[in-house]
């Protein structure tokens, strides 16, 4: 069961499109190791903007995805790869359909 979510979207510099589409295909890596990460998506909502949506059983999975591998190298490489800081929102999931 999932109850919690994170929708973080971000806005890759001119020229760095590719760049920022790599660090998200290579984040799944970390994403991985995260057991009470139960669901994650890299997406790409035109050339220039990309997302994370996640979601989580409780708040504690949530906050230690933010305190984790991922959420930590958006923070170092956010002055390299964005236009702006990430904009991370957290979400309650009210329904969901997940694989068993």
């Amino acid at each position: 069961m999932v109850r919690v979510g994170l929708l973080v979207r971000v806005q890759a510099k001119p020229g760095k499109e590719s760049e920022v589409a790599q660090f998200l295909t290579g984040a799944q890596a970390i994403v991985d190791q995260e057991p009470d990460t139960r669901a994650w998506f890299a997406v790409q909502f035109d050339a220039s903007t990309f997302g994370i949506f996640d979601v989580f059983p409780d708040d504690a999975g949530r906050q230690a995805h933010l305190a984790g591998g991922v959420g930590t190298a958006l923070e170092q490489r956010a002055a390299e790869l964005f236009t702006v800081s990430p904009a991370i929102e957290t979400v309650d999931v009210l329904a969901s359909k997940l694989p068993t």
